[in-house]
């Protein structure tokens, strides 16, 4: 699923791909998927981008949006972008699919779930994209210790470690996937609660909010997501799908996953004590 660091590797590489280019083919929803989400007719997605021009690419918490002139195409979640090179034949199967001038391109397929979305300039009220867009990322100078505390002062106390971090659009791009190894080299368990956390614990909770997705987003994001090139991320995961049942790099315990608030979480039960 892409979150902070997939969203900003992907904006960068289709900013440097097709920048300056002009949109001749838009074909959407091709491929039925009943979790794969527009926000318009699905046939009216040709007319609103054709012939227009791309001038812009910003990662937008675990989206990532496209200047399209006078529209913005944004896609997140799960819709993965697959480059296109100009001879390359466009696969039987995707769920979104545009090609520029110059006919190279991207197609997106959906996994579990994705949205695809258009919002002429200026015109949104998804509170998904308007919240992505107004709170500042954790690899801004804006997210600051004190704007970390806002958001631990506004939750409650019986509010886990996970919920403060994945849940509520509190930090949007931070999910379930990065949220695993924040909380191991932070030493806190997803289920511990913000009442049972001393203020040390949230100084480093903020330290490793911040150097963790700096640290995933400079090697191009995680191991268990992949690039504009089907290139997999950097970043080795600590705790992921990868490593279940692995030895704890730290004291070598096994690592554990376990199902909690519709989703699976990863922990070392002796680094990370509930």
């Amino acid at each position: 699923m892409i979150e902070i660091p997939e969203s900003t590797t992907l904006a960068r590489q289709i900013a440097e791909a097709f920048s300056g280019k002009r949109i001749t083919e838009v074909v959407a929803g091709k491929t039925p998927h009943g979790f794969a989400f527009f926000n318009h007719d699905k046939k009216t997605y040709p007319e609103m981008l054709c012939g227009k021009k791309l001038s812009e690419v910003n990662a937008n918490g675990g989206s990532v949006e496209l200047v399209i002139e006078d529209m913005h195409f944004v896609f997140n979640d799960g819709a993965t972008p697959h480059y296109l090179s100009p001879e390359e034949d466009v696969p039987a199967k995707h769920q979104f699919l545009v090609r520029f001038d110059d006919k190279s391109g991207f197609y997106c397929t959906v996994r579990m779930y994705g949205g695809m979305a258009i919002y002429p300039f200026g015109e949104s009220d998804n509170f998904y994209y308007l919240v992505s867009k107004e709170k500042p990322s954790p690899l801004s100078s804006q997210f600051t210790r004190s704007y970390f505390q806002t958001i631990v002062d506004q939750a409650s106390g019986k509010t886990s470690a996970k919920a403060l971090l994945a849940t509520e659009q509190r930090i949007p791009g931070l999910g379930n996937g990065v949220l695993q190894d924040i909380l191991f080299n932070a030493g806190i368990h997803p289920q511990r609660k913000l009442q049972d956390l001393e203020g040390a614990d949230i100084d480093t909770l903020f330290s490793c909010i911040t150097e963790i997705l700096t640290d995933m987003t400079a090697q191009l994001g995680r191991d268990t997501e992949k690039d504009l090139y089907g290139t997999s991320g950097g970043y080795q995961t600590i705790l992921s799908s990868k490593t279940r049942d692995k030895p704890c790099p730290v004291c070598g315990s096994s690592i554990v996953r376990k199902a909690y608030m519709g989703g699976n979480v990863y922990f070392c039960p002796v680094c990370q004590p509930l």
